[in-house]
């Protein structure tokens, strides 16, 4: 099919995706999961779960802030292209039909609890350097000054996003 056949779908039934509007917000969390700080730094496993876990974080925060935003809506849509995201993923290695969805149910219980784990830390309610031992380092306590580091740097992320508005943050504006 050409690249013109979605346009003319789009005006012929006059619908677009609106999670189209929030592609650049989700690009701007895989990119900022992916800076080299978190791996180098922080000691992140550079690994295909490290990196999930680490795009899980700040995916996490961008979350936590859209909801406080009166974005939840986007939220939804940002998390529906973070499934369709895994999803490719999944395929592109290899994994069948049968099992990707199996796959993408224990990826979104794991934003779900690292949601509620980084919720609780950031609320005060928890301690984010366990919770981040546990989620981001499966466990494994890194060397304490590079869990220092992740610690700082998601605090900073935090901050950074709580003082960006809606309408940037919804832009990609992440910084």
């Amino acid at each position: 099919m050409s690249s013109t056949a979605p346009n003319f779908l789009q005006r012929l039934f006059g619908r677009t995706d609106p999670k189209e509007a929030i592609v650049p917000l989700y690009t701007a969390v895989v990119a900022e999961g992916r800076q080299p700080h978190w791996y180098r730094d922080g000691q992140v496993p550079d690994s295909l779960d490290g990196r999930f876990d680490m795009i899980v974080a700040v995916l996490a925060l961008v979350l936590m802030r859209l909801d406080e935003k009166d974005a939840t809506q986007e939220g939804v849509w940002l998390t529906e292209l973070f499934v369709d995201d895994m999803d490719g993923q999944l395929r592109q290695e290899g994994i069948g039909d049968v099992v990707v969805g199996k796959h993408i149910g224990r990826m979104m219980s794991a934003l779900g609890g690292r949601l509620s784990a980084y919720r609780a830390a950031l609320a005060g309610e928890a301690d984010l350097a366990d919770a981040l031992v546990r989620n981001l380092y499966r466990g494994e306590r890194p060397a304490p000054d590079a869990l220092a580091h992740v610690e700082s740097a998601l605090l900073s992320c935090w901050a950074r996003l709580g003082s960006t508005s809606r309408e940037s943050l919804l832009r990609g504006d992440l910084i």
